[in-house]
């Protein structure tokens, strides 16, 4: 493809000095009074000014191909690495060099083969560990009802139940991967409401306060009273603040403390309010920290599907906000996990999806 290019910007070059040359060889004629006055025969006599022509015209066809060459080099080069690409091969990269232009085109295409080989990368992960989620329900409602057909099991309530909590489980994975999917795609439609983060607080604890007093864990919530409302999808804000008391529940041991708080932040220019879940938990491991909102991520003694905090990241940029995480194990007394989620105060379309 590099070839072709560049043989057929050579040949289009050099038609085009030949079309000036005879033009300027036709000038000469004309203008040098024909052939030799009389003669009949012999090369044309030029003027002065249609030699300059012709030299000017060598000149310049010597500078035009070592310009294609400098340009027709990178060029190609790329086009030939989009042929890979085409071709199925992802890591195909083009060499930076050339001009300013040659150069951009380089990066710019490196860069988008970067973006799709690292898509296509996660997109394998995704199936590997959707498989992997997919396998253990699958496997023990297989068993159970294997089982009961063969009449090791008799089919009661008993053992009923276990087939379907098994289906409820498959059920919360697909609604959650249908959540981020369409989170990710920008296609998450959010219906939005003015509502006080104090409301947002609450509704999201009182679905825990009765866990949290089984477990033996402190649960309480610092919110100052001057707090402006903010527009968002209250359901999906909601959502949010319950994936991450569930994690900060699942990982703070008897006698621990979880902290929900709410202050005034900025975003850039905005005003907005920044959502803070503090516990005292068992924290997490600093090689976890970059990676904790991917999906499936999880440590060996998390339950669930590993979904809540990616959804969580989803749903807060969606909105336009920012969430991030902090851990800090290393002295005693201080929160084991932190999780801080801004999100703007007016709606200012920025994150927008859907809705109204």
């Amino acid at each position: 493809m590099r070839r072709r290019f560049v043989r057929r910007v050579l040949i289009g070059v050099g038609a085009l000095v030949l079309l000036l040359v005879v033009s300027g060889w036709v000038l000469g004629w004309i203008f040098g009074g024909g052939w030799d006055r009389g003669q009949g025969d012999g090369p044309p006599a030029f003027f002065p000014f249609p030699l300059f022509v012709l030299v000017g015209l060598v000149v310049a066809f010597v500078f035009v191909m070592r310009g294609v060459r400098r340009t027709a080099g990178p060029v190609g080069d790329v086009m030939e690495a989009v042929g890979s690409v085409a071709d199925g091969d992802l890591s195909a990269r083009v060499e930076v060099r050339g001009g300013r232009d040659d150069r951009q085109l380089a990066e710019a295409f490196n860069r988008m083969a970067g973006r799709l080989e690292t898509d296509e990368e996660r997109r394998r992960e995704l199936l590997a560990d959707l498989a992997h989620e997919l396998r253990t329900p699958l496997a023990v409602i297989r068993g159970n009802v294997e089982a009961m057909l063969d009449g090791l099991y008799p089919a009661d309530p008993h053992h009923l139940r276990t087939v379907l909590a098994e289906t409820d489980v498959l059920g919360r994975l697909l609604d959650d991967l249908r959540t981020l999917s369409t989170a990710e795609a920008g296609a998450l439609v959010l219906h939005r409401e003015s509502i006080a983060p104090r409301a947002l607080i609450d509704d999201a604890m009182a679905s825990f306060i009765g866990e949290a007093e089984e477990r033996g864990v402190a649960l309480v919530s610092h919110i100052p009273g001057d707090l402006p409302t903010i527009e968002v999808d209250a359901l999906r804000i909601g959502e949010v603040l319950s994936n991450v008391l569930q994690n900060a529940l699942r990982h703070t041991p008897r006698g621990g403390r979880i902290e929900v708080a709410a202050s005034q932040a900025s975003l850039g220019d905005a005003a907005a309010i920044m959502f803070r879940v503090a516990d005292t938990g068992t924290g997490i491991a600093d090689e976890m920290l970059p990676v904790v909102f991917d999906r499936f991520v999880k440590t060996s003694d998390s339950g669930g599907t590993g979904l809540g905090l990616a959804i969580a990241r989803g749903l807060v940029q969606a909105h336009g906000g920012t969430i991030s995480v902090a851990s800090d194990n290393a002295r005693e007394g201080s929160p084991g996990t932190t999780i801080s989620f801004t999100l703007p105060v007016v709606h200012d379309g920025v994150g927008r999806t859907g809705g109204g």
